[in-house]
């Protein structure tokens, strides 16, 4: 059970789906240093529970889900190098930690998602959000570059040159465009069918083998930046030691020869 008292976020887990609320609606949930802290602190925690096995990342309220990085803030910085960078890799470190979780990270993302709350969404392992989402990345409209993984995630996402249009320009795009370049899963009318969708691909992943969803999503990401005959190679030794070293394995396809639904202990 976590016991920590967080500021700015709100959680509950019901049937092994944990539903994590970005709280700073006053700010439309932008990402302070201490709301960046929370976030790396509750995703070391939720590795260790057992009860969860998936998580749904949402902002409060209807204006956004997470506007950008707190500027007041980033303004405070004094300009610093080290300070700046310090910055910078902390939230690398945020969303560098949510991309490697070895749970699914699903974003429900509902109304603004620019700078760094694009960012964020980037970093998780499926993106599905609402109608009235925008998306962009406006850095450079600040004299700044984006700086928690956007010059690297949304290349690879979406490939070089939509990635360049969207940095060069600041621009903001809809959820109906983003969708068109790949950089979200799905479009929902609403924000409760935005959640509601999102807890349905949940219970669809977790209902299979929590070893074969971590080692899948190891293999993903280890051979993402690798040519194919190197991660080729990944994926063969992450398939033998999963069908080699885990019980379930063994479960799943003693389970399919049977005729009979496994029963995976994760193990």
């Amino acid at each position: 059970m976590n016991e920590i008292k967080y500021n700015h976020l709100e959680f509950s887990t019901s049937d092994n789906i944990c539903m994590l609320k970005i709280n700073r609606q006053e700010c439309l949930n932008a990402l302070s240093k201490e709301l960046i802290q929370e976030l790396i602190i509750f995703f070391n925690w939720v590795i260790l529970d057992d009860e969860i096995k998936a998580v749904i990342l949402f902002g409060s309220g209807d204006k956004a889900f997470v506007a950008g990085a707190d500027i007041k803030e980033m303004s405070e910085l004094e300009y610093d190098y080290k300070k700046t960078k310090s910055y910078s890799k902390l939230g690398q470190e945020l969303t560098l930690k949510i991309e490697e979780l070895s749970k699914p990270v699903i974003a429900a993302i509902n109304g603004y998602a620019l700078g760094g709350g694009c960012e964020l969404a980037m970093a998780c392992h499926i993106r599905y959000a609402s109608e009235n989402a925008k998306f962009g990345q406006p850095e450079v409209g600040l004299g700044l570059i984006a700086g928690f993984g956007g010059t690297q995630r949304l290349p690879r996402l979406v490939g070089k040159g939509y990635a360049m249009e969207l940095l060069l320009s600041g621009k903001m795009i809809t959820s109906k465009e983003a969708l068109q370049i790949k950089l979200i899963n799905k479009v929902l009318d609403s924000k409760e069918e935005l959640l509601l969708e999102c807890k349905k691909i949940a219970k669809e992943i977790i209902k299979n083998s929590p070893i074969a969803i971590k080692k899948t999503i190891k293999a993903i990401n280890d051979g993402e930046s690798k040519d194919l005959h190197d991660a080729l190679e990944i994926e063969a030794d992450i398939f033998a030691d999963t069908l080699s070293n885990y019980n379930d394995s063994k479960e799943g396809l003693t389970s399919f020869l049977n005729k009979k639904k496994p029963n995976f202990s994760g193990d």
